[in-house]
C-alpha cells in the first residue's frame, strides 16, 4: 500500500497516514525480520515442539505450564492464539462406556465421600473400563492413588472376571506396602464384591467403600482418568487394530507417560511421581525443650549427671522398631518405649545465675519414658 501511494505522496505521509513508522517500512522493503517477528517463530517452534512430544494430548494450558517450567516467559492467551493459528489442536473427548454387572447384596458404603487425603496409599480409587480392538474386547482394570492420582497397579485383560481386579491389586501390593487402614473405593461391580478381592483387602486391613448405586460422580476421579486415556491415548476410532497394539500402547502411556511425564493440573502441574517424590511426613515429636531428669553420655565417655539449671535442647531424634537398629554407629539405644528405641541427639549447657554459659557438650541422652 506505501509503495503505491509513494508514486503520487512521500513515504514520510504515507506511513503517517497509515500510522506506520517509516523504520518498519523500510525494514519489511528490505526483507529484514523484526525481533518480535524472529522470538514469535521461535516460540511457535517450541510450541509444536512441545505439542508433538506429548502425542497431541496437550492444549494451551499445558503446553504453557511445559514451557514455563523450561524457563520461558510466556502467557497462556498468546500460546492459545498461536496454536490456534498453527492449528494445533489437542484431541478431543469422546464418550463411551459400558457398564459392569451390578452385585448390590455385598455392597459397602461410600466412606470416603468427605475425605481428603494427606499421604499417600491412604485412599485407593479402583474401575474398569472397555478397550475395543478389532480382534475383540479387552477390559482394563487400574488402581489409582487419590493422594498423587498416581498409577499404583492396573491389569488388561480379555476376560471381564473377578481375576482381573485381583492381579490389579496384587500389582499394586508388589509395588506398594499400605499401612492399615487404607480406603479401597470402587463401583459395585461383582467383580469387587467377589471373594477374590475382598480377601486380599481383608488380610491388608484395608477398609472397603463402594460407590451408591447409580451413581457415577462418587468414583469420579477412576472416571477422569479413564477419560484422559482414551482422549489421549486411543485412537480417533476408539478401536485399536491388535489386541498386541492395544497393550503396547496403554503399556507405554501409564508407566512411561502418565506416572511420570505429564502434568496434572490437580496436582499443580506435576506429574503423579514428582508430587509423590515432594511429600515429606510429618516427623513425631517426643520431646520439648524443658526441664527434665536425665543422665548424659558425652560422645567422648565420660558421664556427667544432669544437675538444676542446665538447658537441654533437643536436636534430631529417631525411633525404630525394637528389631531394626540405626546405620550410624555412634547412635546406640538408650531405652526401650513400648516396644520400641529412642535414639536422641542433643546440645546441652550449664548455666549460672546472670551469667554466660560456662560448659558446652554434645552427647546421648538417656531418659526414662516409663
Amino acid at each position: 500500500m506505501i509503495e503505491q501511494l509513494s508514486v503520487q505522496y512521500g513515504v514520510k505521509e504515507s506511513c503517517a497516514a497509515l500510522r506506520v513508522s517509516r523504520s518498519a517500512f523500510y525494514r519489511w522493503r528490505s526483507g529484514q525480520e523484526s525481533r518480535r517477528a524472529g522470538e514469535q517463530r521461535e516460540l511457535v517452534q517450541k510450541i509444536e515442539q512441545v505439542f508433538k512430544a506429548h502425542a497431541q494430548r496437550y492444549g494451551s494450558p499445558r503446553v504453557t505450564r511445559a514451557l514455563r517450567q523450561e524457563g520461558r516467559r510466556v502467557g497462556k492467551n498468546r500460546v492459545a492464539r498461536l496454536m490456534r493459528e498453527q492449528q494445533l489442536v489437542a484431541r478431543k473427548k469422546r464418550a463411551f462406556r459400558p457398564k459392569t454387572t451390578v452385585a448390590v447384596d455385598r455392597a459397602e458404603p461410600n466412606r470416603i465421600a468427605n475425605l481428603v487425603p494427606e499421604r499417600p496409599d491412604q485412599i485407593w480409587v479402583s474401575d474398569i473400563t472397555y478397550v475395543a480392538t478389532a480382534e475383540g474386547w479387552l477390559y482394563l482394570a487400574v488402581i489409582l492413588d487419590l493422594f498423587s492420582r498416581r498409577v499404583v497397579g492396573w491389569k488388561l485383560d480379555d476376560r471381564l472376571e473377578a481375576g482381573l481386579v485381583h492381579q490389579a491389586l496384587q500389582n499394586a501390593l508388589v509395588l506398594r506396602q499400605p499401612r492399615a487402614g487404607l480406603y479401597f473405593h470402587s463401583d459395585r461391580g461383582c467383580q469387587y464384591t467377589s471373594e477374590l478381592v475382598r480377601k486380599p483387602l481383608e488380610v491388608i486391613q484395608a477398609i472397603p467403600s463402594m460407590s451408591a448405586l447409580g451413581n457415577c460422580y462418587d468414583n469420579a476421579k477412576a472416571e477422569a482418568f479413564f477419560s484422559s486415556l482414551k482422549t489421549e491415548c486411543f485412537p480417533v476410532s476408539n478401536c485399536f487394530e491388535s489386541k498386541a497394539q492395544a497393550r503396547s500402547t496403554i503399556f507405554e502411556y501409564i508407566e512411561v507417560y502418565y506416572n511420570n511425564q505429564r502434568l496434572h493440573s490437580a496436582l499443580g502441574y506435576q506429574s503423579p511421581r514428582q508430587y509423590e517424590s515432594r511429600y515429606q511426613p510429618e516427623k513425631r515429636t517426643i520431646f520439648s525443650k524443658e526441664k527434665v531428669t536425665a543422665t548424659l553420655c558425652a560422645e567422648g565417655g565420660a558421664k556427667v549427671k544432669r544437675a538444676n539449671g542446665i538447658n537441654v535442647q533437643v536436636i534430631r531424634s529417631y525411633s525404630w522398631a525394637a528389631a531394626e537398629s540405626p546405620k550410624n554407629s555412634k547412635w546406640k539405644p538408650v531405652n526401650n518405649c513400648g516396644g520400641g528405641r529412642i535414639f536422641l541427639k542433643l546440645r546441652f549447657e550449664t548455666w549460672k545465675s546472670g551469667r554466660r554459659p560456662q560448659k558446652r557438650a554434645a552427647g546421648l541422652l538417656r531418659m526414662d519414658l516409663n
